[in-house]
């Protein structure tokens, strides 16, 4: 507080430096203008002298006249503005009483204007906030913030008194969200779209959440809620994503082609590595359309436990003496642990995707596996029963990444938030590949 109001005291000094120089200019006038009425005295007493002289005979009329020509000359050119000079003097006085008022004036009605209009709170100590353990997590998970727990209680207690402020209420549904605390999330929501029912952001967001509390399903409430966001705004791209995921998750293979062929459509040309796992979604879902086995999406969906390829009678003709034959050099192995600094912004039961694509070209996986994160750090085998677009990993020349994407909404497609660890770039066949979850995507 001290500080502020030393910081406003100069600024009021400033302000006054601009003031009062021309105010002191002023008054150094009238003291040259009291010095003028001095001097018409003096005037005045040597006319009267010229008077006496002439009654006494010792000036002539004609001498008479003459000196008093002179001493009006004189005086003219010493006080040019002999008419005013009273009127003048007067506001001399005056200048000493505006300059005194000013002084005063400027400081009281600064800090008047800031007592009435600013935040006088801001000036007063902050007390500091005993941290709730649940919110050490969630300050880790924003950087750290070491009074996150202080920020939330005074949002919730600002929507106490102004219960009709949707962006506060958006605000508190997204932070509960960030915390993993689905329940306290989705009545937030409600609240705001008791307030903003045909915000297609506000119902796709909402969907989310729900299914967070359904154990990440978006059948049933959060498929009719995406519905509704698409019929205010068909070009979504969150909803169209989302509504892809829960046809596929239904089975309405054709739907969820559809959906993520409009989504798509909005994906900008820089985005290549979304472009590429979208189509790669969308070739999975006319695949099974058609009566096709599909890859990594329906394996998650069907098995979202397993570690292990499907049983070798559920292959087509021939596919497990192929598999037998390049056991060794079909597959790569190793070990995917998550990063200690990640571990607070995900939870035992998010999906994990391992995958293994090209290190250069196409981004789409060219083999896929699905884990949950309370499965980490865990062991794993990717090989060419597990391969993408026909390609197998025994047939691949060039070199590959393996990476680990850990997704909360359950969505094979990378989304803003997902944690990701790439490897090194290595050869099919390797057994020895770490791959650490340290990155956020953007």
């Amino acid at each position: 507080m001290t500080s502020f109001w030393v910081v406003a005291g100069v600024f009021i000094v400033g302000a006054l430096m601009f003031v009062l120089p021309t105010l002191w200019s002023k008054r150094n006038r009238d003291g040259g203008v009291a010095r003028d009425a001095t001097n018409i005295d003096v005037y005045r007493d040597q006319l009267a002298e010229l008077d006496s002289d002439l009654r006494s005979d010792i000036l002539t009329l004609e001498q008479y006249e003459q000196s008093k020509r002179e001493l009006q000359q004189r005086m003219l050119e010493d006080i040019p503005q002999g008419e005013t000079m009273a009127a003048t003097l007067m506001s001399g006085n005056r200048n000493v009483a505006t300059i005194t008022l000013t002084t005063l004036a400027v400081p009281l009605l600064a800090v008047s204007l800031y007592l009435w209009l600013g935040n006088t709170k801001a000036l007063l100590p902050q007390p500091q906030a005993t941290e709730h353990p649940a919110m050490s997590s969630a300050g880790s998970a924003e950087g750290g913030h070491p009074d996150f727990s202080s920020v939330l209680e005074n949002l919730i207690a600002r929507l106490r008194d102004q219960p009709d402020d949707i962006e506060g209420w958006l605000m508190l549904g997204r932070t509960y969200a960030m915390m993993q605390r689905f329940n306290e999330a989705k009545e937030a929501y409600e609240k705001v779209l008791a307030l903003s029912p045909d915000n297609p952001e506000v119902l796709t967001d909402y969907a989310d959440i729900v299914a967070m509390t359904h154990d990440g399903s978006l059948v049933g409430e959060p498929y009719e809620l995406i519905k509704k966001a698409l019929r205010l705004d068909a070009r979504n791209p969150k909803a169209l994503a989302l509504a892809g995921t829960a046809e596929f998750e239904q089975k309405k293979y054709k739907e969820a082609a559809a959906s993520w062929e409009k989504l798509l459509a909005l994906i900008p040309p820089s985005e290549a590595e979304l472009t590429q796992s979208v189509k790669a979604s969308i070739d999975e879902a006319k695949s099974l359309a058609s009566g096709g086995k599909g890859g990594m999406i329906a394996r998650a969906m069907e098995q979202p436990g397993s570690q292990t390829p499907p049983p070798a009678e559920n292959k087509p003709a021939g596919a497990a003496g192929a598999g037998a034959a390049t056991a060794t050099s079909g597959t790569l192995s190793g070990k995917v642990a998550l990063s200690p600094a990640m571990a607070t912004k995900t939870s035992a039961n998010d999906s994990v995707y391992i995958f293994a694509r090209a290190k250069a070209g196409p981004r789409a996986p060219l083999a896929t596996l699905r884990l949950q994160v309370k499965d980490l750090p865990a062991s794993f085998t990717l090989n060419d029963s597990m391969a993408r677009s026909g390609v197998q990993l025994s047939t691949f020349p060039d070199e590959v990444v393996v990476g680990a994407r850990i997704s909360k909404s359950g969505s094979p497609m990378p989304q803003s938030g997902d944690l990701q660890g790439l490897s090194q770039p290595t050869r099919v066949g390797d057994k020895n590949i770490d791959v650490v979850i340290d990155q956020q995507l953007p």
